[in-house]
């Protein structure tokens, strides 16, 4: 890593704050992949969660191209559009018809793995062509 560059110190900190953040999606995806155990359909969850978790680690130690966190990213975004219910009643079990909540819950999963998949993917994207 470049100790000077014409953007001062904006790519050290840029390239700390991913690694802090690709080390906390880890952890989160991980986590997400482990609670699965007792859903329905726990396989398909758990290889989802476990994929993005795989993603993360391989952007951390900068082993995987830009191409696959765009990938599991558009997935993820089909999936949401997919997997979201026809009427949403938010979060709360207790709130609403059980069969609804539970495939908003796991729309919105997909979702936030989406956004962090394609954050990720750019950001591999812009450090290739900056070669940092």
């Amino acid at each position: 890593m470049p100790s000077v560059s014409k953007y001062g110190g904006y790519i050290y900190h840029m390239e700390l704050l991913f690694k802090f953040l690709g080390w906390v999606f880890l952890v989160l995806f991980s986590t997400a992949a482990l609670l699965q155990y007792n859903d329905p359909d726990a396989l398909v969850w758990i290889i989802i969660y476990t994929s993005a978790a795989l993603v993360m680690l391989g952007f951390l130690f900068n082993k995987v191209s830009y191409i696959v966190p765009l990938f599991v990213g558009l997935m993820g975004f089909f999936g949401f559009v997919y997997q979201f219910p026809a009427r949403f009643e938010g979060f709360d079990i207790n709130k609403g018809d059980k069969q609804n909540v539970e495939e908003g819950r796991e729309a919105f999963g997909l979702l936030i793995m989406a956004i962090v998949m394609l954050i990720f993917s750019a950001r591999i994207r812009w450090r290739k062509t900056l070669k940092v």
